[in-house]
């Protein structure tokens, strides 16, 4: 990614030097974020995209970042660079579920593709087509923006050795997967995070989702819920990020060409980073509260999770045109695509630990 990066650097400064009209405009942008500025990795991806700008067009395109602290509207970003208050934001699709309940599928989906193949349907397939297709309602444009890989399935207080144990259960989960439990019988809430860690250590819920490792550490879940499910609901949160279209348009095509160049470096930049944050903090966390345990939710409850999920799929694709189209475009990809998935990663992970048996 490094050398990715210092390449694209080169490159977009030999075009400024080339172009006397980008050396000589000054262009100066305001990008809001969903996320608090401490928040990294999820931060991160804002900050690196401003200083690769500055730094590819010698300080002619700045782009000063906000965090949620400043501007006060987390998820408000889509309604503020639609509306012009920021040329840009950085935030997630799914936010605006209630909005377009298309928009669910730019960020994950339960069930759904992991980050690789999710990448390949966005870049190589139809996933960046179907994505403009649906933000040109909102006169923005929208690009990936970093990528969580796998979410862990939650942190709970008891065990959950059957469907039963899932009726009744407080436990804060957003989106689409909370609608899912919701049909399990699960009292899906959702509460602020600054709340989270006091309302499971108090019992006012039962259980919650984060993210991972990474970010979940710094939460301090695991020292009051000894249970660490793995993954089905959100296999691959993609962020994105989300630019007015008049502003777009506005800038001149070396500038164009420079920002959708660090968008896409800074997007899988995150993902390393994300990786990397979990593995370390899993290390961590595993070794400082050996009474954690990492559990599988049991075969007939993510039988259940499945049959929900695609009765919930089902039923929005049978009232929103928008939402089939890209609904089966997705299924066709990942249909295609799991098989090599499979037969690169998994079985290599098998092959591996065969190996070291």
């Amino acid at each position: 990614m490094k050398k990715f990066v210092k390449i694209a650097a080169v490159f977009a400064t030999c075009m400024m030097v080339a172009s006397p009209a980008m050396a000589a405009k000054k262009i100066r942008w305001k990008l809001a974020t969903t996320w608090s500025s401490t928040l990294t990795p999820l931060a991160s991806p804002a900050p690196k995209l401003a200083k690769m700008v500055s730094e590819m067009t010698g300080g002619n395109f700045e782009i000063r970042v906000e965090g949620s602290e400043k501007h006060k509207a987390p998820l408000g970003i889509l309604d503020m660079v639609k509306g012009g208050q920021f040329e840009m934001g950085h935030t997630a699709s799914y936010y605006w579920k209630g909005k377009n309940i298309s928009s669910v599928f730019f960020t994950t989906v339960p069930f759904g593709m992991t980050a690789q193949e999710q990448y390949a349907w966005l870049y190589y397939d139809k996933g960046m087509e179907l994505q403009q297709k649906l933000y040109d309602k909102f006169n923005v444009l929208s690009y990936p923006g970093g990528n969580t890989g796998v979410q862990m399935g939650g942190w709970f207080r008891k065990e959950i050795k059957s469907l039963d144990d899932l009726k009744g259960l407080k436990m804060r989960i957003p989106g689409l997967a909370g609608e899912v439990f919701a049909k399990l019988g699960v009292n899906v809430t959702n509460i602020p995070p600054g709340e989270l860690y006091t309302s499971l250590d108090r019992g006012t819920i039962d259980a919650l989702e984060w993210v991972g490792p990474g970010m979940d550490i710094k939460m301090g879940f695991h020292k009051v819920a000894p249970f660490y499910y793995t993954g089905w609901h959100e296999p691959a949160s993609e962020m994105q990020f989300l630019i007015n279209k008049k502003e777009m348009e506005k800038l001149p095509a070396e500038y164009q060409a420079v920002l959708k160049t660090a968008m896409q470096a800074v997007t899988h930049d995150m993902y390393s980073e994300n990786f990397d944050a979990s593995a370390k903090a899993w290390a961590e966390m595993k070794t400082a509260f050996p009474n954690i345990k990492v559990m599988t939710f049991p075969k007939e409850v993510l039988q259940a999770m499945k049959k929900a999920t695609d009765e919930v799929m089902e039923g929005y694709a049978a009232q929103d045109a928008d939402f089939k189209e890209i609904y089966e475009s997705q299924k066709e990809y990942m249909g295609m695509a799991r098989t090599w998935t499979k037969m690169s990663d998994y079985y290599y992970i098998q092959t591996s630990e065969m190996v070291e048996e």
